[in-house]
């Protein structure tokens, strides 16, 4: 009988080590407890954290007793506005604590249909099913300015910066037919500086990048072009079989986003010369529109150069699309209502939804490539 051989060195590999326990999670984990006792937190899943918000997922509620029509990030994206049927604006932080702190509830009269940050001052401008365009201070949270701008229910308006003037333009989108063409900032008057005829009501509006053309969809299912300095129109976008709903151009300025009623999203090549005769880039499908005729937003994303573009549908979901392959990447649960309106941050991977169901989703997504 032989004598048995020195153990072998203790490896570290499979082996249990015990670990000290710390007040907090880490921030990549997600901990799980059905009480308040620290000991009994179990780590059920680490995920992958691409942002600064608190958590993967927020859910800004409490604020509207009505559907949310838009929301928007700010220009910097530390803001976030909506607007909703119940004519109110609420205003809240997208970082750390995610304070709602502004309810504008006097400005109109009647549903806030959509809104925009202005682009260089800290305003915001709102239109409304009550005809009006406001423009609202939020620093104070006073209306500095309200203007009659439609015979119609007003669906949408955009803002862009006069090239070379240093002038902010606004361009309104009303039932009444027409797209009216406002001066922003306090300088700017209550007459429109131009007026486009387009002969039936019109459901959004979206400015060119170089502010020089107008992007309008209307109800006879074509995105009609109009040249800002001749007044006219120049070309038309067809390719929907039923109303767009939205515009949205992309941070390069070379394509159009128009989700429509008919649930298919149609990307526009709207460089000078594009290389397809219809301009159409591509066709997107998964987002369905249902039958409340919603006027759905979509939106690019913003920290990739517009890889990525997002609509929300009627199954309350958003689906979010890469513009190249046409592919879907995500399809995001969370609302109990026909997803409205979709916003990305302008720096980080956040995508912000809103809902018929009366709330707000933030979420972050994986960095575009």
């Amino acid at each position: 009988m032989s004598k048995r051989g020195a153990s072998p060195p203790p490896s570290t590999e499979g082996t249990l080590v015990k670990r000290a326990r710390s007040n907090s999670p880490p921030r990549n984990q997600i901990a799980i407890s059905s009480s308040n006792d620290e000991r009994q937190k179990a780590l059920i899943r680490s995920v992958k954290r691409t942002s600064n918000l608190e958590a993967p997922i927020i859910s800004l509620s409490g604020s509207h007793s009505a559907e949310i029509l838009s929301c928007r990030f700010d220009p910097t994206g530390q803001n976030i506005a909506a607007c909703s049927a119940d004519r109110s604006v609420s205003l809240w932080r997208t970082y750390p604590p995610n304070t709602n702190y502004g309810l504008l509830s006097s400005h109109h009269k009647a549903p806030i249909l959509d809104l925009q940050w202005s682009l260089f001052s800290p305003q915001l401008y709102t239109v409304s099913a009550d005809h009006t365009l406001c423009f609202t201070d939020v620093t104070t949270g006073k209306r500095t300015k309200k203007i009659r701008a439609h015979r119609g229910i007003i669906n949408a308006l955009d803002r862009t910066m006069a090239g070379g003037a240093g002038i902010e333009l606004i361009a309104t989108a009303s039932d009444d037919g027409t797209v009216r063409v406002w001066e922003g900032g306090e300088e700017g008057g209550k007459n429109s500086v131009a007026v486009f005829e387009v002969g039936c009501p019109v459901t959004s509006v979206a400015w060119s990048a170089d502010g020089q053309n107008l992007y309008i969809s209307a109800l006879d299912n074509e995105i009609h072009v109009y040249d800002l300095r001749k007044g006219e129109q120049v070309y038309a976008l067809t390719g929907h079989s039923d109303t767009p709903t939205s515009l949205a151009l992309s941070p390069n300025g070379s394509y159009l986003l128009s989700p429509s009623l008919s649930s298919h999203t149609i990307i526009h090549d709207v460089r000078p010369f594009s290389p397809s005769p219809s301009r159409i880039h591509r066709i997107l499908q998964g987002a369905p529109a249902g039958f409340e005729n919603t006027l759905l937003k979509g939106a690019w994303s913003k920290d990739d150069g517009g890889q990525r573009v997002a609509v929300g549908g009627a199954d309350r979901m958003v689906c979010i699309w890469d513009v190249e392959s046409g592919r879907v990447l995500y399809k995001l649960p969370g609302h109990k209502g026909t997803v409205t309106c979709v916003d990305f941050h302008p720096r980080e991977p956040i995508i912000l939804t809103s809902s018929k169901d009366g709330t707000m989703l933030l979420g972050e997504l994986d960095p575009g490539l």
